[in-house]
């Protein structure tokens, strides 16, 4: 039982908490925060794989996130595709792009995988906004809206639950790559590259296949928000948007897929609430970071942990 629990309690708080809120909701405005909390929340549980298990940065995730955005406007708009079929052509392209690009690029290490990894996010965000034939440029394009079985997904209240939905999932399959042989190879990647490789892992192949399986998180979360949103730009892919899944996921806590949500949900919400602060917003929202990783240093998720079973 405490077995089952370490490894899906994450899972089933996340579940418990996509169940329980619209209970204390007083309007579809929460609804609309919460979607959104959700769909960035996936792309940091996978980058979360990346980065808190398996050690290595990444500061372009958003390009692959953008994949996934442009994939659902594209596909359906030039090309015919149903809409649904063009999220999993994204989530494939992405992962498609991470394999090919991240067996040179992940032979770097720390600062140099980092500007690598940030090339590449450029690189993406540039071609989206270069190739307006396609993308519309800089002032990006319609998406249609998803549609399954008849039933159109319009509005914050069904992509609160899709979105939701799909978190959970993510979060489940997660916690189990976690704690497979490969999440345990992961690990060892990340205590040390050299004592994982002097123990038989495959150290250039695990590395990938994080790297790859981030990326697909990414790309359906961007196709999530283009479909929420009904737009998508150039700016989906923006370098500000990767600091933000870093952020989320180091402020959150490394290596805890709870403190993923956790990381997303601050980065969503408090620009919100900050707002009463009016021109002073992004300096008190700075502050508020800075004493989170002064005080809670390990992340909020693993710190909090920590306290409480030092006072258990």
């Amino acid at each position: 039982m405490r077995g089952l629990l370490d490894r899906y309690g994450s899972t089933l708080a996340i579940a418990a908490l996509v169940a329980l809120l619209p209970l204390v909701f007083p309007s579809s405005f929460y609804f609309r925060i919460s979607a959104l909390v959700f769909i960035f929340a996936i792309a940091a549980v996978g980058l979360n794989l990346l980065m808190g298990y398996a050690g290595q940065v990444s500061l372009g995730h958003a390009g692959f996130f953008g994949i996934g955005a442009y994939a659902v406007a594209v596909g359906p708009t030039h090309w015919g595709l149903p809409v649904w079929a063009a999220l999993i052509v994204g989530a494939a392209a992405a992962g498609v792009l991470a394999y090919l690009v991240g067996r040179p690029i992940l032979r770097l290490k720390g600062h140099y995988l980092a500007v690598a990894t940030l090339g590449l996010g450029i690189l993406i965000a540039m071609v989206f906004t270069n190739e307006a034939r396609l993308t519309g440029g800089p002032d990006g394009m319609a998406v249609p809206r998803l549609v399954l079985f008849g039933w159109i997904a319009r509005g914050s209240v069904p992509w609160y639950w899709i979105a939701g939905g799909t978190l959970v999932l993510a979060s489940f399959l997660a916690a189990n790559l976690v704690a497979s042989p490969t999440g345990r190879a992961f690990r060892a990647i990340h205590d040390s590259e050299v004592a994982a490789s002097v123990l038989g892992v495959d150290v250039a192949r695990y590395k990938l296949v994080a790297f790859v399986l981030s990326a697909i998180y990414a790309a359906v979360a961007g196709a999530y928000l283009a479909l929420f949103d009904g737009l998508v730009t150039p700016a989906t892919a923006g370098f500000l948007r990767s600091i933000e899944f870093v952020t989320m996921v180091v402020l959150g806590g490394l290596g805890s897929i709870l403190g993923s949500v956790v990381g997303a949900a601050i980065l969503t919400i408090l620009p919100q609430v900050l707002t009463v602060f009016h021109e002073y917003e992004h300096a008190v929202l700075g502050l508020i970071m800075i004493l989170f990783m002064i005080f809670l240093r390990a992340g909020i998720v693993p710190s909090l942990g920590m306290l409480m079973r030092r006072r258990g």
